[in-house]
């Protein structure tokens, strides 16, 4: 039977088709082009099956579909969630909007706050006490006239949030049964949805489950219906935000944000495993921004997010997006080259598609050379049948050259571009492990995303990395992901007790409970393993370690190594409070990742000119698909895919593994020593900007999670 491994992003839909011979195939597809098909992701199986855009898919041919979508990510970033009513407790009615009074832009004098995601607060008449006394009894006849006002004026979905909920629901769950009766369709509860202390992340989370889930089960039915998943055994399942696929029937808005970028992170440990890698930054750089992860032996998580200007309190996977994509936008300001935040987009893209859009990152590879109009797809032009406009894009670079002046080159200007780009994806890169104490040039960059075989060369020369890994299916890997994740539910309970306290009771009956929730979903009790593991900080301080759960003693000596690596120093171990529980159920699928090996083909090096070092020289191009497993190609070089292009630079070299993975090795020691004079030059200008912020940035992390003080540990002052 078949198998279908689909990413439905923001542009494009990638699907990844298992057949029942166990071959693999590749479809891409727009995300919206409802002039042809009301769903990419269904329409694109229906063409992989053969079969008419209106015929009915027959039951029996499909084993299961596995999906990543960023329906909610899309709707929370253009604020078209569901209308959503608060029900908070009194006194608290603007908690959410006064939040923690952060500024994360602390100098610009003009303050937007993020639109909030609820239309109305409903103050309900109730408080208990932290330890549970009932100061102000629940009133149930007010909140049921409250809930019925607003279920008349047209809301079907609430959001419940209440002080102390997360140890004594009781009224939460009251209240939840009352908006049943009313007749509210989606009803939110925050020790549900979160069930950790804060009330402002609590409820924050509950709301956005709210606004997030009937958008989330409107497409959800829509896949299901077309698949006919109620009258065959074909199974649906999509993939949360913590990286783990679970049944379409236990997928709510709260698991959805990174629904797509989670794939990625699957494929890239899964695929890299194969050849041994088991330290890995991964690097997914597609046309508006880059996604970068860190991998050390376990996935890591933030249990605090904030997503378009919406904090949650949910276990996500560790992304860190920077706005430095093909599509970024080259502009000169205020003496410096910028390039971003804007992305131009897929209309009208890049100044080379031959829409009339602006200069951007793509159209710097265009004009070096490193992006060949004759070897790229030619798909541009008012019928989708010319090459990419090498002229303009050119023409554009000589203004701009002009305006700027100095007697800089169209040349000089592109790698100068480049250069900045390439130290904005560094950057994003170090976040997440130079600020956490990794040492990165120890690690392998996984790379994937249709535009990071242009620039991974770069980046990792940048971070002083000296290996790269490219799987076959780099271009759709997020989609791959979602066929080689395992079914995961994971579940946390707050404790807040001292260290020495005796938890193990809390913690067996919490994986219980998440190991009950994956043997629901039909995995063998073999087939599930439980992941224990508590969260550890100093009384008083807000940031927390994840370390394993076991005895007081291992527990406190893994929170010092696990300090000392991340902040440098040896905490205070007299007075830790082991905070929270939790249980990680992991029910294996077996899907397996290896690839054929590649048969090869007789080699052609193509002669084309390309820009390296800033001179003019003759350069090979290669398509990968001509070498065999053990074949190398030294750059600088360009190596050419279906699914991307690969920039070979001088002093590395690409080598075809087993399965046709690429991997790129650093051959000639990286020579760092520049000049740089005190001549005002505007990428370099831009270059120590944003270097000078990196490392405040990185400062300011550190400070906010090693403070003791709530002025800097959550308003960030």
């Amino acid at each position: 039977m078949w198998q279908f491994w689909v990413d439905r992003g923001g542009t494009f839909t990638d699907i990844v088709a298992k057949t029942p011979e166990g071959g693999l195939r590749t479809h891409k597809l727009l995300s919206e082009n409802p002039e042809v098909y009301a769903d990419a992701a269904v329409h694109g199986i229906r063409e992989l099956l053969g079969l008419g855009a209106d015929d009915p898919i027959p039951s029996g041919l499909i084993e299961a579909v596995k999906m990543g979508t960023t329906v909610a990510t899309n709707a929370l970033l253009e604020r078209k969630g569901e209308r959503t009513l608060l029900l908070i407790t009194g006194g608290q009615r603007d908690l959410l909007r006064i939040g923690y009074q952060n500024r994360p832009r602390l100098f610009d004098l003009e303050i937007k706050l993020p639109e909030l995601l609820y239309e109305a607060a409903v103050e309900v008449r109730e408080r208990l006490a932290a330890d549970g006394e009932i100061i102000t009894p629940l009133d149930q006849a007010r909140a049921r006239a409250d809930l019925q006002s607003a279920f008349d004026d047209g809301y079907r979905s609430v959001a419940i949030a209440l002080m102390h909920s997360y140890r004594f629901p009781d009224h939460e769950v009251r209240l939840g049964e009352i908006a049943q009766e009313t007749g509210f369709t989606q009803i939110s509860l925050s020790h549900q949805a979160s069930p950790l202390i804060k009330l402002v992340g609590r409820g924050d989370t509950a709301v956005v489950d709210a606004y997030l889930s009937p958008i989330l089960r409107r497409y959800v039915d829509q896949v299901a219906n077309a698949l006919g998943t109620g009258k065959s055994d074909t199974r649906l399942m999509f993939m949360q935000s913590n990286g783990g696929l679970t049944d379409a029937s236990l997928f709510h808005g709260r698991d959805a944000v990174l629904s797509g970028p989670a794939g990625g992170v699957v494929g890239m440990v899964r695929t890299a495993a194969e050849h041994g890698f088991d330290k890995l930054i991964g690097f997914d750089m597609g046309g508006t921004s880059t996604d970068v992860c860190h991998y050390a032996g376990e996935y890591e998580r933030s249990f605090e997010t904030e997503v378009a200007g919406v904090r949650m309190q949910a276990p996500m996977m560790s992304i860190n997006t920077v706005a430095a994509g093909g599509g970024s936008i080259l502009s000169y300001r205020d003496g410096r080259m910028q390039v971003g935040p804007e992305s131009a987009g897929a209309n009208p893209g890049p100044a080379a598609y031959r829409r009339g859009g602006p200069l951007t990152v793509t159209d710097c590879n265009v004009l070096l050379g490193k992006l060949q109009p004759a070897h790229f797809p030619h798909v541009f032009g008012p019928n989708a049948d010319q090459p990419l406009d090498a002229g303009v894009v050119r023409a554009k670079f000589e203004a701009l050259a002009a305006e700027i002046g100095g007697g800089k080159t169209a040349e000089d200007l592109a790698e100068g571009f480049l250069r900045i780009a390439v130290e904005n994806m560094a950057n994003a890169i170090k976040k997440i492990s130079v600020q956490r104490g990794y040492d990165v040039t120890k690690y392998t960059m996984n790379c994937f995303g249709g535009a990071g075989g242009q620039h991974a060369c770069l980046v990792a020369d940048a971070l002083g990395m000296e290996r790269i890994f490219i799987h076959p299916f780099a271009g759709v890997l997020s989609a791959f992901g979602m066929g080689l994740a395992d079914i995961r539910t994971m579940k946390e309970q707050q404790l807040g007790e001292s260290i020495t306290a005796d938890a193990k009771a809390a913690m067996t009956a919490l994986s219980a409970t998440a190991r009950a929730e994956v043997l629901a979903q039909g995995l063998a009790d073999k087939d599930i393993q439980v992941i224990e593991t508590a969260h550890i900080r100093p009384r008083g301080a807000q940031q927390s370690l994840s370390v394993p759960f076991g005895t007081a003693q291992a527990m406190s000596d893994a929170f010092t190594t696990a300090h000392k690596q991340r902040f440098g120093f040896a905490p205070d171990t007299s007075d830790l409070l082991l905070d929270v529980l939790v249980a990680e159920a992991v029910g294996e699928t077996g899907e397996g990742v290896s690839m054929p090996d590649p048969k090869g083909q007789t080699r052609i090096d193509i002669p084309v000119r390309c820009v390296t070092d800033g001179n003019w020289r003759d350069i090979p191009l290669v398509d990968r698909t001509t070498l065999a497993v053990g074949q190398t190609l030294d750059g600088p070089a360009i190596l050419t895919e279906p699914t991307g292009t690969n920039m070979i630079e001088a002093g590395w070299r690409a080598t075809v593994a087993r399965g046709g993975n690429l991997i790129l090795s650093r051959i000639t020691p990286l020579t760092r020593a520049e000049a740089i004079g005190t001549k005002v030059d505007p990428v370099m200008l831009e270059v120590f900007n944003n270097l000078f912020m990196s490392i405040a940035e990185q400062m300011g992390a550190t400070l906010a999670n090693t403070a003791y003080s709530v002025n800097i540990k959550e308003r960030l002052d």
